[in-house]
């Protein structure tokens, strides 16, 4: 008999074929109460995968197209003078949503990138003066397209931080892309789809997360290979303190959809590419040479001491 999980898992996978991984990286990274960067071509699904997900979890959803003429203000919210009652009144952005797709964010300016920092970190947004607490739950997805085409922005390493995750979908294979062909509309598909949970129960989720229980050699496993990046000049850069904690989590969320309460190797090796490569890479042009030690350090350091 399958579980929730499994059963909003299967839903989604209806919709966006043959990326099983990808999306139980997406469910992970919302139960580790994290944001997901995906980085990749456009017309991938990067935005059915986002309405899925908000779709299936019962959880309102904004999309916001991000283009370079954008203003802070246009994510957040702007105050309009009300002449009746004679003061100004908040009208609040897309920001304020549970899941918040922030579509093609790098071709936004850095100071409307940074809009997003305050709220992914916090939780809450700052305007006027005034703070004022999203959502519970919070979740942003970002979509990015490859730096090599026109009219984009890099996102900055404080920025890509903020992102627990980062995932590519890629394109599907043979056997999904003629379903794709011969199959039923996928956008009459994720019209059909219906809430599986409430927010008390992904709430409830998101708390187990933290009582996934961590063993001494699981532990001793993350600290060899946080080490490893630091020590090993290959890396640009090493994992930081907010790294480690970020991969913790993200293992944690994938052993509970796996339906344990312990953690395995495995899970950490599942989830550290898409946890450590954008943290590791010094910048766009290190990413395939990042992936491939991302590959070699989990060969290079032993599970066990």
């Amino acid at each position: 008999m399958s579980s929730p999980v499994q059963e909003v898992l299967a839903s989604v996978n209806a919709v966006i074929l043959g990326k099983q991984t990808q999306i139980k990286l997406a469910l992970a990274c919302l139960l580790a109460r994290g944001h997901l960067l995906i980085e990749d071509l456009p017309g991938m699904g990067k935005t059915t995968l986002a309405e899925a997900l908000a779709r299936v979890l019962g959880l309102s959803y904004q999309r916001l197209q991000f283009t370079s003429d954008m203003l802070p203000a246009d994510i957040i919210g702007v105050s309009i003078f009300n002449p009746s009652e004679q003061e100004f009144v908040f009208r609040p952005g897309p920001i304020f949503s549970q899941v918040l797709l922030a579509d093609e964010i790098n071709r936004t300016s850095p100071k409307t990138q940074s809009a997003l920092l305050e709220a992914m970190e916090e939780g809450q947004v700052t305007s006027d003066g005034v703070t004022r607490p999203l959502p519970k739950p919070f979740f942003v997805i970002a979509t990015q397209n490859p730096m090599s085409q026109m009219g984009t922005f890099p996102l900055p390493e404080s920025q890509l931080d903020r992102f627990l995750m980062r995932i590519q979908l890629g394109y599907p294979d043979l056997r999904a892309e003629r379903e794709l062909l011969t199959g039923t509309d996928r956008r009459k598909i994720l019209a059909t789809l219906q809430p599986m949970v409430d927010v008390d129960r992904l709430e409830a989720w998101q708390q187990q997360i933290d009582k996934v229980h961590l063993s001494d050699a699981v532990l001793d496993y993350l600290l060899r290979l946080v080490t490893h990046t630091r020590q090993n000049h290959d890396f640009p850069h090493g994992l930081s303190p907010r790294g480690l904690l970020a991969l913790k989590r993200a293992t944690q969320a994938w052993a509970f959809i796996e339906g344990r309460q312990f953690v395995q190797p495995e899970d950490v090796q599942a989830v550290l590419p898409p946890v450590a490569e954008h943290r590791l890479r010094g910048g766009i042009e290190d990413q395939g040479r990042v992936h491939s030690l991302t590959h070699q350090l989990m060969q290079a350091v032993d599970v066990l001491p």
